[in-house]
């Protein structure tokens, strides 16, 4: 995974060169040291808000532009992957985690006699406060009523 402020310090750099300026120049107008703003260049300093918008100044762009052109590299050096929704600690792979202080139905089912209406489903009430019910199936809850 990139790191922001090295994205961030290639992207200034990037603009920097591309306006045929000198880091000192550059460094002398945004207000900071030159070895700082190198650093900044490099990656090797992150920079607060306030010191790259003072950069950002000195190079003509505003911060928006500065952080566009940080996301189009990003989005270029990590390809997109998709990402699987976690199971819950001690969950079954596709099934939700229950809610907090609830239980399985399948308790209540043996000593009321029901049964899941949907195969592969479970049942799981809320506390007995709330009167709740509902089924869970392939990752999805849905309200039952029983």
């Amino acid at each position: 995974m990139s790191l922001l402020r090295r994205v961030i310090g290639g992207v200034l750099r990037r603009i920097r060169m591309r306006q045929g300026r000198t880091l000192r120049e550059v460094a002398e107008e945004a207000g900071v040291s030159l070895p700082y703003l190198s650093e900044v260049e490099r990656g090797r300093k992150e920079a607060s808000s306030e010191v790259l918008a003072a950069i950002c100044r000195a190079l003509g762009i505003r911060l928006s532009d500065l952080l566009e052109e940080a996301r189009d590299d990003l989005r270029r050096l990590e390809p997109r992957t998709p990402v699987a929704p976690r199971a819950a600690a001690g969950a079954p792979a596709g099934e939700l985690p229950l809610p907090r202080h609830g239980v399985r139905l399948a308790r209540l089912e043996r000593a009321a006699g029901r049964r899941p209406t949907l195969p592969g489903a479970s049942l799981v009430v809320g506390p007995r406060t709330t009167g709740l019910v509902h089924c869970v199936r392939a990752g999805a809850t849905t309200p039952v009523t029983i």
